[in-house]
Parts: structure tokens; sequence; C-alpha cells
């Protein structure tokens, strides 16, 4: 099973390291150095970074210093075929593609292009458009969340990337991780792969899914059968209820949600727990509390604007209002790398009334600063303004000057569903 190398490679190189902390090959550096794997940055515009031996091309590595079990890309759309092309040449089997821009906006031909290289030297490819993995068991983050967890028997499978920043943020000195894996587009790997990795891993109890589309619903149902004949119970959260919710999860990661009985049947079927939210399928795999404080009602106009960078969330919370009644104008996406200046020119550009500004706690997000922006915006339009900060503990500060302020917030998605009234 190669897939192993993706969650526990000893030797990753990092195509388009860097050494700026505001970069996402920076970040993936960073924490990358953390880990009991070698690490070997590929930028042409370094000989070194963070004091390790920076190449300044793919194919310059020496085999004979040891075989890459694990290539992550992370460059502009446009060189990652190159660069997929040189992870083949050099005998790479495994490689994550963070890199966006593919078929979530509407580049198909790109994505084909990706399948056919990895086709062509046998590659197994995790992504595009995709948030990295996770074993606290060998210090590996490949993420950009700004929470690493600690260990644990939970294994979270998903397709929105961000949602790791909330729950890794939510979950934090509660329960702990086996492992995390962002799905993306899908290209190559998908659900039934990691359910199959998991349900032989021996540290892992519990798999808890974000699904916004299967590609093929036999192998996850044969998958999700053989995992749970071994004892572990799966929890799954499915995005696309409402027409609202297909139209975001779509614009997030290509995946047109279908009709959502067929898949509360199929789970039925082989003994998935469907869950209504992702704290409540935390809350069953780790049979710990959140204890979100739900009791709050704000009251909102009818028509909302969601603003958020993390389009997993989004889609969820279009799903959670639109069973209550309320009508999402737009869902807009301004993506995980978002700044308190992206989140100000949104709001500036808003005709709405009512408007909900979600953020998941990354490592490039400007938390208190962004806080400011909504309650600035709020004091000078007289709009209503709801902040969705989703986290605990690095939304402490945040939570403060939304108090000071009196901005209505909330920290959790299941809290903001059930809080909102018209």
């Amino acid at each position: 099973m190669r897939i192993n190398n993706l969650l526990e490679p000893k030797r990753i190189m990092i195509v388009g390291a860097s050494d700026h902390s505001d970069k996402v090959g920076g970040i993936l550096m960073r924490k990358a150095r953390i880990s009991d794997c070698e690490i070997i940055p590929v930028n042409p515009n370094h000989d070194e970074i963070l004091g390790v031996k920076c190449y300044k091309d793919i194919l310059d590595y020496n085999q004979g210093k040891g075989k890459i079990d694990l290539a992550v890309i992370a460059i502009p759309r446009d060189f990652v075929y190159e660069e997929l092309e040189k992870c083949g040449k050099k005998g790479i089997k495994e490689v994550i593609i963070i890199s966006a821009g593919f078929s979530e906006v509407g580049n198909k031909e790109g994505e084909k292009r990706i399948k056919e290289i990895a086709k062509k030297y046998s590659i197994r490819i995790l992504g595009p458009n995709c948030f990295g993995v996770c074993n606290p068991f060998k210090k590996l983050d490949l993420t950009f969340s700004k929470t690493s967890p600690g260990k644990g028997e939970i294994a979270f499978i998903s397709q929105s990337g961000a949602l790791w920043s909330f729950i890794a943020d939510l979950s934090a000195g509660i329960f702990g991780f086996s492992g995390f894996v962002s799905l993306g587009n899908m290209e190559d790997l998908e659900f039934y792969d990691f359910i199959e990795h998991f349900f032989r891993d021996k540290k892992t109890k519990s798999i808890v899914l974000y699904i916004e589309k299967l590609k093929d619903g036999r192998k996850f149902m044969k998958a999700c059968r053989e995992a749970i004949k071994k004892g572990k119970k799966i929890y799954a959260v499915h995005v696309g209820e409402s027409k609202e919710g297909k139209k975001a999860a779509f614009s997030h990661t290509a995946s047109i949600a279908s009709n959502y009985l067929i898949y509360k049947g199929m789970f039925k079927q082989v003994g998935v727990f469907l869950c209504d939210s992702l704290e409540e399928a935390f809350e069953k795999a780790s049979s710990k509390s959140f204890k979100e404080k739900i009791n709050k009602n704000v009251k909102l106009g009818k028509e909302i604007k969601i603003i958020t960078n993390a389009g997993g969330a989004g889609a969820l919370l279009s799903d959670m209002l639109s069973r209550k009644g309320f009508k999402i104008l737009e869902d807009k996406d301004i993506l995980g790398t978002a700044l308190a200046e992206d989140y100000k020119k949104e709001l500036e550009e808003s005709a709405e009334k009512n408007i909900i500004v979600i953020l998941t706690a990354q490592s490039m997000s400007e938390i208190e600063k962004t806080a400011r922006v909504i309650t600035d915006f709020k004091n000078k339009t007289g709009k209503q303004v709801v902040a969705l900060f989703l986290g605990r503990q690095s939304m402490k500060k945040a939570n403060e000057i939304f108090e000071e302020n009196k901005v209505d917030y909330f920290n959790g998605l299941r809290a903001a569903g059930e809080g909102l009234i018209i």
C-alpha cells in the first residue's frame, strides 16, 4: 500500500519551499522541520532555507542520498505540470498537490493533464487544491492550520482542508488525532483509499468524514463495511442538502453534491452515522463535549450573504440556514490565504444588509485584525454583521474585541446554526 508514504514518510521534498513565514511554502517548511522526517526543500532562488540545503531543481537531488518518499508541491498552478513530470523522472511515487486553480475554477483540462502525467509515471496524487495531511504520531503537519493537534484515536478525512483548521483549534486540549487527510479535488486518491488506510491503523478507533461528493460509491461502501467489521466507528457530515449548499460545494472543490437522501440511505446501509454538524460528529467520536454556548439568539433578516475563508464551512452553514428558512444571497469564498484587508474589501463591496463573516484559524490568518475590521464596518454602516470565528483557543482575543464592541459572534457552526433566528 504505497499511500502509507503520504502519512508516514521518512524523506519529504517540498517544491516551492520558502523562507517567508507568510507564504504557504514557508509555513510548510517550518512545520515540516518539526517532524521526524528528513526535509529536502526545492526553490531555484535559494541555496539554503532555514539552515537546510536547498536544491535549485528537483532533478538536482541525488537519489543516492536516500529515496524521496513524498513530494509536496506548493507553487503557482502553471508550473505544477513541469514539476510533477520531474517528480516522475526522479522516481517519486507519492505527491501532494497543494496548488489550486484547477477544476474548482473550471480548469478541467489542467486536472486532466495532471492525471496523464501521474499515469505515465505511476504516481499517486493527493489533491490538487488540497490542504495537506497531518500525523501527530510522527510530529508531521503538512498543513497551514494555525494549531497542530496532539496524538489521539480519531482520523479525519475531509474534502475541505480549512475545516481542519477549525477542528484542530476547537479540539486542542480536549482530544487528539491519529491522522488528518485533505482530499481536495480528488483527482486520484479519494475517501475509500484512506478509510482502508485508517481501518488497518491500530491507533485509529473512529473515523470522521466531511463529504461533498463521492466518486466511487461502491468502493466507499465496501471500505466502510470492512472498517466497521474491524471495530472502527465512522461518523459522516454531508453537505449539499440545499441548493445553496450544493452551489457552495461546487465552487469549493468542483463537487456537485448528489441527492442528500441517497447519501443518507447509503450511510444507513453500511452503518455510518450521519451527523448534522462536525461538532456533533467529533463529540460522538471522542465522547467529549465542546460545551458551546448555543443559547444565544441572534436575529437576522431573511436574506444573508456569507463571506468565508473556508469553502466547506460556508457550504455547511448554507445548508444549516436554508433548513431554517434563510435565503443565502451569496456564499463568497475569499480563500484560506485571506488577510484582514481581503475581508475589509469584500465587506465594503457588499450591498447586503445581513452578513455572516466566517474565519478559520490558518497560519496566515490575521485574526484580531480581521475582528477589528468587522467591528469598524458594523459601527460605520449599521449593518447587521455576525462573526463566525471557528475555533476555540485561537479566538479568545477576537471574542474580547467582539464583546467590547457588541458584535454578535459564535465560535462553532452548530452554535451559529442553532443560535441564528429570522
